[in-house]
């Protein structure tokens, strides 16, 4: 099944560059350096006769940005920041083509 290994991997891709573009300002975060948007990874690999892909970051500010906080943070700090949404629209937009792209794959491949 290379097609669909190729394929994912495609996509893994395409879904980190758009949530790189969806984190280059409103109604997503604002660059400030850089660094957060250049985070965005992509891996795929096969567990077994199922892909993986994962994207993601290990930047700590990830989920915040996404989901905003309200609250006091570990060290005492108060904020009100609202939530950046970035991966969540780029899901929604990059899932369905992925099923489609995946499904053509497994296709020619039978």
């Amino acid at each position: 099944m290379a097609a669909a290994d190729t394929s994912m991997r495609h996509s893994a891709k395409a879904l980190v560059a758009q949530v790189q573009r969806n984190a280059s300002g409103r109604p997503g975060p604002r660059v400030i350096t850089g660094r957060y948007r250049s985070s965005w990874q992509s891996d795929v690999h096969r567990a077994g006769p199922v892909i993986v892909a994962e994207v993601g970051t290990n930047a700590p500010q990830g989920r915040r940005l996404e989901f905003g906080f309200v609250g006091v943070d570990s060290i005492g700090r108060h904020y009100n920041q609202p939530p950046f949404p970035h991966l969540g629209p780029a899901v929604g937009t990059f899932g369905p083509l992925l099923m489609r792209e995946l499904g053509t794959a497994i296709s020619r491949a039978l």
